[in-house]
């Protein structure tokens, strides 16, 4: 007779592949969709073919690097880590690869379907959206899953994570180069110097711009957050493992993030059935409402499920300790729409700003930015405080457990947005008409702000993970030394890694910068120079060579991403060696025609400013949360050897 602790995990596992079934259908329901016109399909095929070239060579040198760490690692900590470690990395850019296929087949389906409404248009953006959300959090929860009822450890799962994190860090700035080099090139020698609309046509670097979306937003996110999420299963497990409360279940606090996160799956797959809207109706409230019911349905829901699990007082708090996790996303997602969704005041305010000059905008913008901080950081340190008195360090991981719950919905509605972006750009390119653009446009608007949110929701479940990490660090230490492990931070080892640690994200930051600024500099040469041997191209009258700015993109940004990428390995392994163990919207604004409209002062001044953040917000930010939990976790695997 089965136990219940296997029926449980076969449990994890028929719920997973239902999620996947569902992507799937998903999938092929967007295939049978109209694609438009032959220029609408040329044009998509270019971006699908660029995005699919990209991401071939981006995995050919991350094949060879995870080949190497594997096998260091099979031979100087243990097989299991090492296969752990293989499969983490495989499942991760799998995830990607599927997501991006289905979106650059989506885009231009996206962009036929705002034709008939801009509620078919939403519809079809966000199911591509709900491919990569599903597939990140089933094939994550897959493999954490299998890896345990193969091992029986959740400390050797951490090979899983390992993996998972290597990936998502070369896919993140990689991508993250890829596309703000091409955006900032398009634009500065496109809308800035030439004159010439956002996606026209005769910008050679517009394909390149599109590709970056569907590269850096999609394939980049998604292996972000399927790190993240596979982390924090993890680290619950591992400290739960240690732990003696009375549960219903063998081992019981080992399964109850599995069945969180299996639940999780089933909520998100509810909620995508309440992202609709009407003909003229909102897409942020309708993507709004499916996140919020979700989230709803997860919280009634487990509260019952680890009431059961963990009987009395202890099944309570680690109930807090779930809901404040999931309430500290909702309030992160909430703020960032606040700050970035052009029908509010910050953003207005930017806009704005660039009426008296681009000085005014970048001060205004950075200011903007820095202020935006201030919720996300208080609901996250609320979290922290709640999860930690009732539930202790595990109530900490299974508060990022918990933001990460409905990670199916939440990263789906946060990869429509370059599938709308793409849409805008195909409907601009084919010449589809004025309603039909204002449409996508109006979706693409609130694309950047679904962006934004998941950004902002990707760091914010990163603090918690990376702190489940530390405890699990700490945990592991005492057990490998047979003495426990104390962090003292009047140590002077102690306080030399904490400088290093915070040197790290500036050093880490100024390399992506300068990448970006690197790559974005040759594209600037490359259609300027097409601009001026190319007869009539800025009349229209000849078509650019647009495989060309891909493939110089393409180019810099695999060369590029590679010193970030080694950072985070080596820096983890030097300090622990040596020192030991302890260790876009203001833009839009605009464009919807106040303060002049496009082609205004105000609108070039606006470009500038977008062009001065963006590689801060799509290339360096969101790859510093990767960076620290991959520090992390390195550490925790390297940790054997440095004892």
């Amino acid at each position: 007779m089965l136990s219940a602790h296997y029926l449980v995990l076969m449990g994890v596992l028929v719920i997973s592949a239902l999620g996947l079934w569902a992507a799937l259908a998903k999938a092929k329901n967007i295939a049978a969709k109209p694609a438009g016109n032959d220029a609408m399909k040329e044009i998509a095929e270019h971006i699908h073919h660029g995005a699919l070239t990209f991401l071939h060579r981006e995995y050919g040198i991350l094949a060879a690097f995870v080949a190497v760490v594997g096998a260091l690692l099979f031979f100087y900590i243990g097989k299991g880590i090492a296969v752990s470690f293989l499969f983490g990395g495989i499942l991760s850019a799998a995830a990607g690869n599927i997501g991006m296929r289905t979106a650059t087949k989506a885009n231009v389906r996206a962009a036929e379907g705002a034709k008939k409404s801009i509620g078919e248009g939403l519809s079809i953006a966000f199911s591509s959206g709900s491919v990569m959300g599903l597939s990140v959090v089933c094939l994550g929860l897959i493999g954490v899953t299998v890896f345990y009822l193969i091992f029986k450890d959740p400390q050797i799962v951490y090979g899983f994570g390992l993996g998972a994190s290597s990936i998502a860090l070369f896919a993140r700035v990689g991508g993250g180069i890829y596309t703000k080099a091409a955006d900032v090139g398009a634009d500065l020698v496109g809308k800035v110097e030439a004159g010439i609309p956002e996606d026209s046509p005769r910008n050679p670097a517009v394909i390149a711009d599109n590709v970056g979306d569907n590269v850096g937003d999609i394939a980049g996110m998604g292996a972000d957050l399927y790190e993240s999420y596979v982390q924090s299963i993890i680290s619950a497990m591992v400290i739960g493992a240690a732990l003696t409360l009375v549960t219903r279940l063998e081992k019981g606090l080992v399964l109850l993030p599995l069945l969180l996160a299996a639940f999780g799956i089933i909520c998100s797959l509810a909620g995508m059935l309440f992202v609709r809207a009407s003909k003229k109706g909102n897409p942020q409230s309708a993507l709004n409402r499916g996140v919020w019911i979700s989230s709803f349905l997860m919280a009634a829901g487990s509260f019952f499920l680890i009431g059961y699990v963990v009987p009395n007082a202890a099944g309570l708090g680690i109930f807090y300790a779930m809901i404040s996790g999931l309430f500290a996303g909702l309030v992160i997602g909430e703020a960032t729409e606040y700050y970035t969704t052009n029908s509010k005041k910050p953003t207005q305010a930017v806009a704005e700003a660039s009426l008296t000059g681009g000085g005014t905008n970048i001060i205004q913008g950075l200011a903007l930015g820095m202020n935006s901080t201030i919720i996300p950081v208080l609901a996250i340190c609320a979290a922290i405080f709640v999860s930690y008195y009732y539930s202790g360090m595990y109530g900490i991981a299974i508060a990022a457990v918990g933001m990460l719950s409905t990670l199916g919905i939440t990263l789906a509605i946060d990869c429509y947005g370059p599938v709308a972006d793409n849409a805008a750009g195909i409907a601009e390119m084919a010449g589809l008409g004025g309603a039909v653009r204002k449409r996508c446009e109006d979706l693409d608007a609130v694309g950047n702000t679904t962006a934004a949110i998941g950004k902002g929701f990707a760091i914010g479940s990163a603090a918690l993970t990376a702190l489940a990490l530390f405890a699990s660090f700490t945990q592991l230490a005492s057990q490998l030394t047979g003495a426990k492990v104390l962090i003292d931070i009047t140590s002077p080892n102690v306080i030399i890694g904490l400088f290093i640690g915070g040197l790290l994200p500036f050093v880490f930051s100024s390399l992506a910068l300068k990448a970006v600024g690197k790559a974005a500099f040759s594209v600037v040469k490359e259609v300027r120079r097409q601009f001026k041997t190319i007869k009539g191209l800025l009349a229209g009258k000849a078509k650019p060579d647009s495989k060309r700015c891909v493939a110089i993109v393409t180019v810099a940004a695999l060369k590029e991403m590679i010193v970030p990428g080694l950072l985070a390995l080596v820096i983890p392994l030097a300090v622990g060696f040596s020192l030991g163990i302890q260790w876009d919207n203001a833009k839009k604004y605009i464009e919807g025609g106040k303060f002049g409209g496009k082609g205004s002062d105000a609108h070039k001044v606006s470009v500038i400013g977008d062009t001065v953040g963006d590689p801060f917000k799509d290339t360096a930010g969101p790859s510093l949360n990767i960076l620290i939990k991959l520090m992390s976790i390195v550490a925790l695997v390297a940790l054997p050897l440095m004892v």
